[in-house]
C-alpha cells in the first residue's frame, strides 16, 4: 500500500494539501491554535469544515484499542454513519468528547473523509484508497 506524501506545514500559510481516501479529490487542512476548541480546518473547494484539533490524537487512542482494521463510513451529517465506523465513532456520545468532533452545524459529517488522509499523512494511521469501502487502522 502506498503512502501518501503530504505537502505543506499545516499552517493557515502553507496548509497540508491532501487527497480524500479514494484519491479523488483534493483539499486543505490546517491547525488553528487560537480557536476554541482548538482546530483543524478543512478547505474542500469553497466550502471550510472544522474539527476538534484533539480529534488526531483520540482517533488514533480508539484505532489503537480497537486493534484492526476499521471502516471509515463517511457520511454527511444530515445521514446516519454505519455502525462500528471511524464516522460513527466521530459523533457518538461514546467517544471522548461525548459527541461530534466536527464544529460547524450542518458541516459536522464527513470526518472519516477527511481526517484519515492526515493520520496517515502524519505516520499515525494506515489508510486504503480504494474506490469505495475504505477502512484505515492505527500504527
Amino acid at each position: 500500500m502506498a503512502k501518501m506524501t503530504v505537502k505543506g506545514k499545516g499552517t493557515a500559510e502553507d496548509p497540508w494539501v491532501l487527497k480524500t481516501p479514494p484519491g479523488t479529490s483534493e483539499y486543505k487542512m490546517h491547525r488553528d491554535e487560537t480557536s476554541d476548541p482548538p482546530s483543524l480546518v478543512c478547505v474542500v473547494g469553497s466550502t471550510k469544515l472544522s474539527y476538534q484539533l484533539r480529534c488526531l490524537d483520540d482517533l488514533h487512542a480508539m484505532l489503537k484499542k480497537h486493534g484492526d482494521w476499521m471502516l471509515l463510513g463517511s457520511a454527511d451529517e444530515q445521514k446516519p454513519a454505519a455502525e462500528g465506523t471511524v464516522e460513527a465513532w466521530a459523533r457518538s456520545p461514546k467517544n471522548p468528547v461525548k459527541g461530534w468532533y466536527g464544529l460547524k452545524k450542518g458541516l459536522r459529517g464527513r470526518f472519516a473523509m477527511y481526517v484519515p488522509p492526515l493520520m496517515e499523512a502524519l505516520g499515525k494511521a494506515e489508510v486504503e484508497h480504494n474506490p469505495k469501502g475504505n477502512r484505515m487502522r492505527a500504527i
